[in-house]
């Protein structure tokens, strides 16, 4: 009877050391699955803070324009005194174009080796 027992109390151990092995065998497995959310997630969260900023390699071009409706009238209520009135909402309209340039001669720290 007692060696009966022993027999079950070591192969209860194996079966514990296969389910740890097995458990270790997944999380290897999908190691890459995760590195790559968590990457993904990364790259998110930068690309949510704005666009890349390289000072002295920027290439910037911006226009703004602005169409308004006014009508003015000098000397109306007396010598030298104006009045203006807007007719119409001001619009502004802004087109921007940034490039960075030279992205190969870019330092960004220490290369220490």
């Amino acid at each position: 009877m007692l060696q009966y027992l022993n027999q079950k109390r070591g192969q209860s151990t194996i079966e514990y050391a296969i389910l740890i092995v097995i458990i270790i065998g997944a999380l290897l497995t999908i190691q890459v699955y995760i590195k790559r959310g968590i990457q993904g997630r990364l790259k998110s969260s930068a690309d949510d803070i704005g666009d890349q900023y390289s000072d002295g390699n920027m290439n910037e071009i911006k226009t703004t324009s602005r169409n308004s409706d006014t009508q003015e009238e000098f000397g109306i209520a007396g010598p030298g005194i104006s009045s203006s009135n807007l007719l119409a909402p001001e619009q502004t309209n802004t087109s921007e174009n940034a490039v960075i340039l030279n992205t190969s001669q870019e330092y960004w720290g220490s290369n220490a080796t």
